[in-house]
């Protein structure tokens, strides 16, 4: 497995993936609307996904990006929840879980990072005073283990929703293909903008997953326990401040 950079434009890393450098940061940091990422995840999924294994990381030592340096401690949930979902592959740089954000003066980069120094950092003292993300990270990282539909790549799919800042898209494996040999369906809705309470209607395409149209099922909410009967149209509020992200998992219809 050889890695390939993230600073090469997307053709020549597509050309370095089919020559053998197969895995890629890709340029998911820099994608950051929802036109960017549904555009961007789709291609991923479905373009590239016979030679190129996307690695999404949320952040590196040469990169915080204007979404991580102003959108606060929403924003790193969101990107995290975002990469640990989208991808099989995902990763953090030290740092990210205790929200540093400063950078160095006119560039996306982490100011005094470890390029330049040894940093050092308490995590257990960050952890006590609820400064850190580590448990957020932890839950992501017991969801991808609970649920073989985000160990695979070519099963995401993007839905619709009314709002320019609500992102959606599903990821599935039949029960077939799947180890558990039961069928595996999560629906990921974000809220994009890390400023502001969402409020919008998501349209799913449920026959993806062998869902009639129309017909109610029950999901679960796996970053928060939350219970509710959807359907193919459904209302939805995402608050940036509160739980900027819904981890949906689809359970048999009823």
């Amino acid at each position: 497995m050889f890695l390939a950079e993230a600073f090469t434009r997307p053709a020549p890393m597509q050309g370095l993936a089919k020559a053998g450098f197969q895995q890629s940061y890709t340029y998911f940091t820099w994608r950051n609307t929802k036109a960017e990422l549904e555009e961007f995840l789709s291609a991923l999924a479905h373009e590239t996904a016979d030679f190129l294994r996307p690695n999404l990381f949320v952040n590196t030592p040469d990169i915080l990006t204007e979404y991580l340096q102003f959108g606060g401690r929403p924003a790193y949930k969101i990107r995290a929840a975002l990469a640990a979902t989208a991808a099989p592959s995902y990763g953090v740089y030290a740092g990210y879980e205790l929200y540093e954000n400063v950078a160095r003066p006119g560039s996306e980069e982490n100011l005094d990072n470890e390029k330049y120094e040894y940093k050092i950092r308490d995590w257990e003292a960050a952890e006590a005073a609820g400064d850190s993300l580590a448990p957020y990270l932890r839950r992501l990282n017991e969801i991808r283990r609970a649920h073989p539909a985000l160990r695979q790549l070519r099963n995401l799919a993007v839905h619709w929703s009314d709002d320019d800042s609500i992102l959606v898209f599903s990821k599935h494996v039949p029960a077939a293909l799947s180890p558990t040999g039961e069928a595996d369906t999560l629906i990921v809705v974000a809220n994009l903008d890390p400023h502001s309470v969402r409020e919008t209607t998501v349209h799913l395409a449920t026959s993806l997953w062998g869902v009639t149209p129309g017909e109610p099922f029950e999901v679960e909410d796996l970053l928060t326990g939350a219970h509710w009967t959807w359907h193919d149209h459904n209302y939805v509020r995402l608050d940036a401040f509160a739980e900027p992200v819904h981890i949906l998992h689809v359970k048999e219809p009823r």
